[in-house]
């Protein structure tokens, strides 16, 4: 005989929420997987599990505004004859023009010049409103090789060979046929209004022998004039950033697991790859091996959100990082003024992810015409070139503390962790202690 008190709320399990009951329902009622936007929204160690050690009297800070704290970054300088000078080492990640309105790539592109730095094209080519109006731009070669042509290798200031992404290692990426616009169709040769699927590995090479010869043929179309980016997804960063170095990268790309997505499978964007936290030192420790740390420059990926994020990164051994989703929202995504419309599409404005369905009510995700056209690329641009200034003096600020007169100066004695999962994948301290799993001793 049981007894229940009526007094007692009705417990719920943990691990069958009324999420995982919802997917569990709509999978039986439609038998397709689901497809979203965005990064995971899983909860996993990243950066808020550190913090900076100020300087009090065994270091010693600098005055803030008064004495120099540089912020400048150079990559490409191990092979290319004319790398890149950045003002800041935010840069703008790639995100394709089908995925992002044209109006949106336009708006990153100013953004990024006048804050001095870089952004990338994505998958599906090169705009000529995005080269016209980004001083600095990288051309990313995917696996499908849309809108890759000689000519605009050769109008690009760097190229990004895109070997993986944070959100989906190993896999391909989407693009829904209600995103398929005349123009997008004929960017990527492919018909009008039909679900595109990029494939998920390269049909030119099989292996990072294959890669060299690959980056070889992009030099030679070049003259040697581009930097040469490696982009990996976070999964073995020690090999993939060491077989990518062997390859002749001059810039391996790292990119976390919190980094977004256009669409993809939900599946994947939950289970496959590792935190950004946990990425960094071993693609660090795999250049300190070759005698390569910043020789060949690592760009970190994959839930930047502040100058705090930027300055762990590069305290960690990063020389840079990229913003894909964070810089959606300085321009305009997901903005509450939306709220209304966002509702009609069954969400809301903080948790809008069907960015596949083109259906974005801020202009931003979408090919239609209507909804593109409310975003204004120009006042975009300077919202998106704040958000990059304010996040590069929030770091500077951070680095002074510290007692450093540049960002890179930044390094791991200046961090402790706040949780044991955090002090094991980022090898920094525990606070209080000088000891992080793994390492012997307290």
């Amino acid at each position: 005989m049981s007894y229940h008190n009526p007094h007692t709320p009705p417990r719920k399990s943990a691990t069958f929420d009324d999420h995982t009951l919802a997917e569990i329902r709509r999978a039986a009622a439609t038998g397709i997987y689901d497809i979203r936007g965005a990064g995971t929204k899983r909860k996993v160690p990243h950066f808020d599990d550190l913090l900076f050690l100020g300087a009090s009297i065994s270091r010693y800070p600098l005055e803030g505004y008064r004495e120099k704290c540089d912020t400048t970054v150079v990559l490409g300088s191990r092979f290319a004859k004319k790398p890149i000078t950045l003002k800041t080492p935010i840069t703008i990640a790639g995100m394709s023009f089908g995925a992002l309105s044209g109006n949106a790539k336009e708006a990153l592109g100013r953004g990024a010049t006048l804050a001095g730095t870089s952004t990338t094209t994505g998958d599906g080519g090169m705009t000529n409103e995005e080269r016209g109006h980004s001083q600095t731009l990288v051309y990313q070669y995917l696996p499908s090789r849309y809108g890759m042509n000689p000519k605009d290798l050769r109008r690009a200031d760097a190229i990004e060979v895109v070997v993986g992404q944070g959100a989906k290692p190993g896999g391909g990426g989407m693009l829904l046929g209600q995103k398929i616009s005349d123009r997008v169709a004929n960017m990527r040769n492919l018909p009008k209004g039909i679900d595109q699927r990029s494939a998920c590995r390269h049909p030119d090479w099989t292996g990072p022998d294959d890669l060299e010869i690959k980056i070889m043929e992009l030099r030679e179309i070049t003259d040697w004039e581009k930097p040469i980016y490696v982009k990996v997804g976070g999964a073995r960063p020690y090999y993939d950033t060491a077989l990518a170095v062997k390859a002749g990268a001059d810039v391996v790309v790292l990119d976390g697991m919190q980094g977004g997505t256009a669409a993809t499978q939900d599946v994947f964007i939950e289970n496959v790859g590792m935190p950004t936290l946990a990425c960094i030192r071993p693609a660090v420790q795999a250049l300190q091996d070759l005698g390569m740390h910043r020789k060949v420059q690592l760009i970190i990926s994959g839930g930047i959100r502040s100058g705090a994020d930027v300055a762990k990164a590069l305290a960690l051994g990063a020389d840079a990082v990229a913003i894909g989703t964070a810089a959606l929202v300085a321009i305009g995504d997901n903005d509450p003024k939306w709220e209304e419309e966002y509702q009609k599409l069954g969400t809301t404005a903080g948790a809008y992810d069907d960015w596949h369905e083109g259906k974005d009510p801020a202009g931003i995700t979408t090919q239609d015409p209507e909804l593109a056209s409310r975003l204004d690329p120009i006042a975009a641009g300077r919202r998106l070139a704040n958000y990059l200034k304010v996040m590069t003096l929030e770091a500077q600020t951070i680095a002074r503390a510290c007692g450093k007169n540049h960002l890179h100066n930044l390094e791991p004695e200046d961090l402790c962790a706040l949780t044991m999962e955090a002090a094991a994948m980022a090898q920094i301290p525990l606070a209080g202690t000088n000891w992080y799993p793994g390492k012997g001793g307290f």
